[in-house]
């Protein structure tokens, strides 16, 4: 499959690489009121305080339990090695850091495709839900060189 290199859905720039380092955050879909989404999508650089939003606790918080949070970690990792190499990765209550480099074939978009619907799939089965429960989009950020990794990973490993 070939890559797609910097390309937009019509809302958020992607990158997509083979063998590209990348750090990508995937979120409830009830994790950001649209209002306060709005906000953040007119920032400059928005992704610390995104990144606080989140970490605020909004939303149902549904990888906060266990059993969603073991589900998810399980999508994570089933495919590493084979398609991926997952680097480093933090559940949090509402949302998911990973830090993953793709193996050649194998594209971020259809990565986070199977991630989400599987354990999309598990969790609204455990919960007894119906209705989306990932929110559609994601937002990756390439690793520029060793050091940018090196705080990257540091991040993921020790987000509260």
């Amino acid at each position: 499959m070939a890559h797609k290199g910097w390309h937009s859905r019509g809302y958020l720039p992607q990158f997509d690489s083979a063998e590209t380092i990348q750090f990508v955050t995937f979120r409830l879909a009830d994790s950001l009121p649209r209002a306060v989404a709005q906000v953040l999508a007119e920032l400059q650089d928005n992704l610390a305080e995104t990144d606080r939003k989140l970490d605020s606790g909004l939303g149902a918080c549904w990888l906060g339990e266990p059993a969603i949070a073991q589900l998810t970690e399980e999508a994570l990792l089933h495919f590493d090695s084979q398609r991926y190499r997952l680097l480093a990765w933090c559940i949090m209550p509402n949302h998911v850091h990973t830090v993953v480099n793709p193996i050649e074939g194998n594209r971020i978009g259809a990565i986070l495709h199977t991630w989400k619907s599987f354990s999309a799939k598990q969790a609204n089965q455990k919960l007894g839900r119906v209705g989306p429960f990932w929110h559609k989009d994601y937002f990756d950020r390439f690793i520029r060189d060793e050091g940018h990794l090196v705080r990257t990973i540091e991040y993921s490993r020790t987000t509260p």
